[in-house]
């Protein structure tokens, strides 16, 4: 064949074969049409799988999720992770994307104590990045020496970690912020009838439940033998009582049935005589466990022994004192002194469902309440008149304390400027609601302390050793300018006030 006749054989051959093959094509067009579609049904999948987790019906161990998840992140373009080195001294993991560096917040929160957390709302997920803990409340009104002290109605102090216990005999906290066997803060105190005097105005009429008052309300207590019980009038309180008397080999008490849910405040007038006591028996509404809280008449601040917790209400004095118990603070932190792992009661896990009554003494206006603040609030005022020195008018704090390197020791005995206002705004507030004349005079011998500077004994201070405020107190201070400017509108009190609300978002200060 000439070359042209072999060209055309070639070009002929060449057509077959892609006929044959554009053929063959065509016949399995559909299955490749529908084998594509499924493979990019799993592509589409697996693709949706990687980023954003996985379908209902398939869901891997933890490991792996993480696993694949550490690794997408790794194969990220220009992101790496690295070591920071942290002033010379150690390092701490970073990651890298580009330029830029990224360091874990639990890192910076730590090493320049700014604050952060995850917060979701409106349906999108922030972290909200704040340089201090605390906020600034704007005062709604012109401060008022008879209403509410400043954000008060807040505060919980008896529940605070370092609030040992309430006094059984005082009815007031005791603290263990710088002592651990516990004693009087004049300060914290102070905050606890502060508190309850705002409370009072702030929130609703509490319920009562009057248990026995001998005059309207009369129970019927079981009498075990060799106990007795009578209704007499006493001329010292003008009414009817309980007069009751048991053996001191009795174990079982002249007792009062209850099944009384959700008010847990018990307030009672007791005379006390020859080792009388008072036993509240609590029981929880789910596991059935119970508790009981005995009120002995001794010196005992606070005694646990398994599920019994004892507070001393003083010796017997053969005169009229009234109570008010908190029974879920009294029995949590009775359980807490011995096993710190215990858990807060929820109130409405509990009931109370007996009072017991040992000894001999007088009881009367059993009541259970929601709230008492108002007793609570006079427990406090009270142990102020009690507590006073009369000469200095000072309340002193009975422990060493060092507030900071470089300073002198503090030692027991030393007046708080915090204290003394603190206790003066509970006396005022006192003698406002009473009229009792006691009350004034201890505010105003409070005021003696304040005329004396701090190396005479008393508060008054020109400047101090540095020493920075914690938020918290940061932003009390601010609270404080900001009343204050309610009272005198000075100019002074709201410039220094925001200059130093600009120090909690981050501002710095001016420079020397």
């Amino acid at each position: 064949m000439s070359k042209d006749q072999t060209e055309i054989h070639k070009y002929y051959n060449e057509r077959v074969k892609n006929n044959q093959l554009l053929h063959i094509m065509m016949r399995m067009n559909y299955k490749t049409i529908l084998l594509t579609l499924i493979v990019a049904v799993i592509s589409s999948l697996l693709t949706s799988w990687n980023n954003c987790g996985y379908p209902f019906f398939f869901k891997p161990p933890n490991w792996k999720y993480q696993f694949q998840h550490k690794e997408r992140l790794n194969n990220e373009p220009g992101y790496q992770e690295i070591d920071c080195s942290i002033n010379g001294d150690y390092s701490i993991g970073c990651r890298k994307e580009g330029d830029e560096v990224y360091i874990p917040f639990s890192f910076i929160h730590k090493y320049f104590e700014i604050y952060g957390k995850l917060a979701t709302y409106d349906g999108l997920e922030r972290f909200e990045w704040l340089h201090s803990y605390s906020k600034i409340v704007t005062p709604k009104g012109k401060y008022d020496p008879r209403g509410v002290f400043m954000t008060f109605e807040n505060y919980n102090v008896e529940v605070r970690e370092r609030v040992k216990c309430v006094s059984g005999s005082d009815g007031v906290p005791i603290s263990t912020q710088w002592e651990s066997q516990g004693y009087y803060y004049p300060t914290q105190i102070a905050q606890f009838g502060l508190s309850h005097y705002s409370k009072n105005l702030t929130e609703p009429e509490p319920y009562r439940k009057l248990i026995e008052d001998s005059d309207k309300v009369k129970q019927e207590w079981s009498v075990p033998q060799g106990s007795v019980i009578s209704r007499i009038y006493d001329k010292h309180v003008n009414s009817y009582v309980i007069k009751f008397a048991t053996p001191e080999t009795s174990t079982s008490g002249i007792s009062l049935k209850l099944d009384h849910v959700l008010d847990f405040v018990l307030k009672w007038d007791l005379n006390i005589k020859d080792n009388g006591s008072v036993t509240v028996t609590l029981q929880s509404r789910e596991k059935k466990d119970m508790y009981y809280l005995h009120y002995t008449a001794s010196n005992i601040m606070l005694y646990t022994y398994k599920n019994h917790v004892y507070y001393g209400i003083g010796q017997a004095n053969h005169q009229w004192r009234r109570f008010t118990r908190d029974l879920v603070i009294d029995l949590q932190k009775g359980l807490y002194l011995n096993d710190k792992s215990k858990k807060k009661f929820s109130r409405s896990k509990l009931k109370v469902i007996k009072i017991t009554l040992y000894g001999s003494g007088m009881i009367d206006n059993i009541t259970l309440s929601t709230s008492e603040h108002m007793d609570q609030f006079y427990d406090a005022a009270r142990w102020f008149v009690a507590n006073q020195n009369i000469t200095s008018g000072g309340w002193p704090n009975p422990v060493r304390r060092k507030v900071s390197a470089g300073m002198a020791t503090l030692e027991p005995g030393w007046y708080s400027s915090m204290g003394q206002g603190h206790a003066i705004s509970v006396l005022a507030r006192a003698y406002y609601h009473s009229r009792e004349e006691k009350y004034l005079q201890a505010a105003i011998r409070g005021l003696r302390p304040f005329k004396l500077s701090s190396s005479k004994g008393g508060v008054a201070a020109m400047f101090l050793a540095p020493n920075l405020a914690r938020w918290d107190y940061h932003s009390t201070h601010v609270n404080q300018l900001l009343l204050l400017n309610t009272i005198d509108n000075d100019p002074l009190f709201t410039t220094t006030a925001e200059r130093w609300i600009g120090y909690m978002n981050g501002k710095k200060a001016a420079h020397n």
